[in-house]
Parts: structure tokens; C-alpha cells; sequence
């Protein structure tokens, strides 16, 4: 099979930065010890929005950024690799707001009927994790993670918002 335009781009802009890439020797773990969830939404640029150089930080994306989706990986980050601090960063105009568990499974039984259901059963539950309030969401997170015994009670979490509106972020807990 040919490789579709989006393959090809992605091979030309790699070859790009590889030809000039000279970070190959940082460390496994993020040199300043901190890991940030935040949503995969593509209006958010991470290490350009928060100051992050390559190898600072652990940066786990899921859909709205959501903790719960996360904890595997920052369990990974703070046991295995050393991280202190979690920062969870949700932003305005998030997808995970405009829906319900009951309207996502019904999107997914119209396009992949019954056993795109039952997959989506076995995988995850059905629950896409949506939250009618952003703030609200952020401190739940940060609540939920405080109060799992996976995560340390040493481990310095905390709960922004991103503004995809205008660049800037705010301290929510």
C-alpha cells in the first residue's frame, strides 16, 4: 500500500529535524522531575504554552486531559522515573464539555453498530470521561489523584486552565 500524503509529510518534516537534532543524550527521566496532563485538543502546544524545553517534562494527552485516563502513565512517571509535581492543565472550548457518555456510545452503535459498542465496553467501561464544568472538572482531578493511594501524598499536585482564546493559563487549585 502507498503511504498517503499525511505519511509522506510526516517522513520530509522528519528528515528535517533529524538532520539538525543534536538532544539525543538527554536523560530518561524529565530533568526538572514534573509531568503535566493536559488534553490532546491540537489548538494546545504544550512545551511553546508552558515554557517546556525537550526533556524537561513528562507530557501524557488524553481527551480532556482527564486523570483518571492518565494514571497509568503517572504512576510510570513518578515510581519508575522520578517525577515530584503533576500539573493538570484543562482548557476553555474542550470537546469533553459539549457531550455525554450516553451521546458518544450512541455516535459510536450509528457508525460501528453493536460491536463497536461491546468494544468499547470491554476497553474502557463506555465511560468518555466528559465533565459539564471545567473548573469543576479541574478540581476533581486534582482531589482524585490526591486521594489515590498510587499517587504519594509527597507528589505537589495542582489544577489550571488553559485559555485556547488567548494563550494564558490560570491557577484554578
Amino acid at each position: 500500500m502507498a503511504p498517503t500524503q499525511l505519511q509522506e509529510n510526516l517522513v520530509k518534516a522528519n528528515e528535517k529535524y533529524a538532520s539538525s537534532f543534536t538532544e539525543g543524550h538527554l536523560a530518561l527521566p524529565p530533568a526538572k522531575k514534573y509531568a503535566i496532563v493536559t488534553c490532546m485538543d491540537a489548538r494546545i502546544d504544550p512545551a511553546a504554552a508552558f515554557g517546556i524545553t525537550l526533556g524537561d517534562a513528562h507530557i501524557i494527552r488524553n481527551a480532556g486531559g482527564v486523570a483518571k485516563d492518565a494514571l497509568r502513565s503517572l504512576v510510570i512517571s513518578e515510581q519508575l522515573l522520578g517525577t515530584q509535581e503533576i500539573l493538570i492543565i484543562k482548557h476553555t472550548g474542550c470537546g469533553m464539555l459539549t457531550f455525554q457518555n450516553r451521546d458518544a456510545v450512541g455516535v459510536v452503535q450509528s457508525n460501528l453498530g453493536v460491536a463497536g459498542v461491546e468494544a468499547i465496553r470491554s476497553g474502557f467501561g463506555s465511560d468518555f470521561l466528559p465533565f459539564p464544568d471545567l473548573e469543576g472538572a479541574v478540581k476533581s482531578d486534582v482531589e482524585w489523584l490526591k486521594a489515590n493511594t498510587a499517587i504519594p501524598v509527597k507528589i505537589e499536585i495542582s489544577g489550571w486552565i488553559y485559555e485556547v482564546e488567548t494563550g494564558k493559563v490560570r491557577h484554578v487549585v
